[in-house]
C-alpha cells in the first residue's frame, strides 16, 4: 500500500476512412492476406504519398472534442526502424509539430470525476501485420493493415492505477465513436492501446521507470495486464532490483507480461521531416466547418440528461458511455411517458446485461425503444409487476412478439383488482392464523411470509404494493 501506480495510455485509433491515409487502397476489414497493399503502402521506387483529405478532418474533430490546440501548421516525418512488417523501413507519422496538441479528456469513476489531459494526438500511417500462429516454425507477413490511417492519442501519467486506466479507456473510445471517427471495434484492431505503467513510493514526484504494454485489445486485458505489470516492478524495487525501460507484452493465459525489447527513446527513430509530403497547413474555413459538424458531446449531454431527467450522476454517465445508449434511452422516455428513472433502470439495467450476453450493440438490439416502451407502460399502469415484466421482456427478446401479445398469450396480466385482491389476502389470514400472531407480537418476518404466501395463492400475479397495503391495514 505503500506505492503509487502511475499508468500513461497510447491509444491507437483506426480513422474510418474508406481508403489509406497516403494511397487509395481500401480500408475494409477481411480481405485476404497481402490483396488491399498497394505499391504506395509498400513504398515501391516512384511512387509518392498523397494525404487522405478525410483523415486530417476526422482530427480535426477530435481535437475540436477534448478542447485541444489545433495546429495551423503540422509536419509528417519518417520514424525509421526495421521489422519485418514494416516494408519501407520507415513509418510515416508526425514527431515535433503535431496536428492536435493538449486538451483534456473528463473521466467518471465511482468516486467522481477526474481530469485527463491529452499530451498530443497526432496522425500516422499503421504498420503492416506479424502472423505467427498459422505457420510452423515461421512467421507470415500480411500487410493489408500498411498505410492504414490512424490517429495515434497520448495521454500524460494522469491515471493512478489500472481502474483508472481503464475508465480513461473506455471513455475515449466511447468519445471516438460518438464522434464518429473509429468504429471502436477492439477485436478487429481498431482500437488498440499501449500502457506505460511505472511506480513510486507513496508521497515521491519524481516518476519511476516505465514499461510500456504493447498491443492491449480488450480492456480486460488492460487492468490485468497493468495490475500484473505494477505488482511485477514493485516485488523487483523492494527486492532491490532495478526496472529496466522495457517493451513487454501481455500474455492473457499466463496472466503475465513478458519482455519484448528493450524500450527505444525518441531519438533512436531518427525522425526527420518526410521529403515526399509537404506541410499540412489547416483552413480556418475546414476548421469551422468540423466545429459546425459536431454533435453534442459525452459531457454536455450526460450534464444535460441529468438534469433535465433528474437522473443521478452515475446514471447519466452509463447512458452517454455510447451515442447509441444515450439516443435509445431518450426515445425510450419520448415513447413510453413513463418516469425517466424507470426508462434509464431498464436501458443499464435488463437491457444492458441482455446486450452484454449475447455480445449484441445496442442500435441492433432486438428489442427497440418502442418497443420496451410498450412494456414500460404495462408496469406504468400496474398490469405488470417487476418480476413479471422481466419474464415478458425475455420474451420479446426471444421474438414471442410485443408486450401486450405476450402478456395475452401467457395470462401475465396483474391482479389489481382491490376486491380480488382483499379475498386473497383474508383467506391466507385465515389459513396462517401463526404468522399473524408472530406479526403481532412483533417480528416483521412473519409479515413478509403472508406477503409471500399472498402471492403464491395469486400465482405471482397479485399486485405487490396492494397486496402490502391490504395485510398491514387488516393486521392493524
Amino acid at each position: 500500500m505503500s506505492w503509487e501506480i502511475v499508468v500513461g495510455i497510447e491509444t491507437h485509433v483506426q480513422l474510418l476512412t474508406r481508403s489509406k491515409i497516403f494511397s487509395g487502397a481500401s480500408t475494409a476489414f477481411g480481405a485476404a492476406p497481402n490483396t488491399q497493399a498497394s505499391a504506395v503502402d509498400i513504398a515501391l521506387p516512384g511512387v509518392l504519398p498523397v494525404l487522405n483529405r478525410g483523415a486530417v478532418e476526422y482530427a480535426i474533430r477530435f481535437g475540436l472534442a477534448i478542447g485541444a490546440v489545433l495546429n495551423r501548421r503540422s509536419v509528417f516525418a519518417r520514424k525509421n526502424y526495421f521489422y519485418p512488417d514494416l516494408p519501407k523501413g520507415y513509418q510515416i507519422s508526425q514527431y515535433e509539430i503535431p496536428i492536435v496538441q493538449g486538451g483534456a479528456l473528463k473521466v467518471v469513476l465511482p468516486d467522481g470525476e477526474k481530469i485527463v489531459r491529452i499530451t498530443r494526438a497526432h496522425l500516422e500511417e499503421d504498420a503492416g501485420k506479424s502472423l505467427h500462429e498459422d505457420f510452423h516454425g515461421m512467421s507470415g507477413i500480411d500487410l493489408n493493415r500498411a498505410g492504414m490511417p490512424l490517429l495515434e492519442i497520448v495521454s500524460e501519467p494522469d491515471l493512478r492505477g489500472a481502474k483508472e486506466a481503464v475508465a480513461y479507456a473506455r471513455a475515449l473510445h466511447g468519445l471516438v465513436t460518438w464522434i464518429g471517427i473509429c468504429d471502436g471495434n477492439m477485436q478487429e484492431g481498431s482500437f488498440r492501446c499501449d500502457a506505460n505503467v511505472s511506480v513510486r513510493r507513496m508521497g515521491v514526484t519524481v516518476l519511476g521507470t516505465r514499461c510500456e504494454i504493447k498491443n492491449l485489445n480488450s480492456f480486460r486485458f488492460m487492468e490485468r495486464a497493468i495490475e500484473h505489470e505494477a505488482q511485477r516492478q514493485i516485488a523487483l524495487l523492494e527486492e532491490g532490483g532495478t526496472v529496466a525501460q522495457e517493451t513487454r507484452l501481455y500474455d492473457p493465459e499466463r496472466d503475465e507480461t513478458r519482455a519484448m525489447r528493450t524500450k527505444e527513446d525518441a531519438q533512436d527513430y531518427r525522425y526527420f521531416p518526410d521529403p515526399d509530403l509537404l506541410p499540412l497547413a489547416l483552413a480556418e474555413d475546414d476548421i469551422e466547418r468540423m466545429r459546425a459538424s459536431m454533435p453534442e458531446l459525452p459531457d454536455a449531454r450526460r450534464a444535460r440528461l441529468a438534469a433535465r431527467y433528474a437522473l443521478p450522476v452515475q446514471d447519466a454517465a452509463l447512458l452517454t458511455a455510447s451515442r447509441a445508449t444515450a439516443d435509445y434511452f431518450e426515445t425510450l422516455v419520448e415513447a413510453s411517458g413513463t418516469e425517466p428513472k424507470l426508462c434509464a433502470n431498464w436501458v443499464i439495467g435488463d437491457l444492458a446485461a441482455a446486450l452484454n450476453r449475447d455480445d449484441c450493440p445496442i442500435q441492433d438490439s432486438p428489442i427497440p425503444a418502442g418497443s420496451l416502451a410498450a412494456l414500460l407502460r404495462r408496469i406504468a399502469d400496474g398490469t405488470l409487476s417487476g418480476k413479471m415484466a422481466k419474464e415478458v421482456f425475455e420474451a420479446i427478446w426471444r421474438g414471442e412478439g410485443e408486450a401486450d401479445s405476450v402478456i395475452e398469450a401467457r395470462g401475465l396480466k396483474q391482479i389489481s383488482d382491490t376486491g380480488a385482491l382483499e379475498k386473497l389476502v383474508d383467506e391466507v389470514l385465515a389459513a396462517n392464523p401463526k404468522q399473524v400472531e408472530d406479526f403481532r407480537a412483533g417480528k416483521e418476518k412473519a409479515f413478509n411470509s403472508l406477503v409471500g404466501q399472498v402471492m403464491k395463492a395469486s400465482s405471482g400475479k397479485a399486485n405487490p404494493a396492494q397486496v402490502n397495503e391490504i395485510l398491514r391495514r387488516r393486521l392493524a
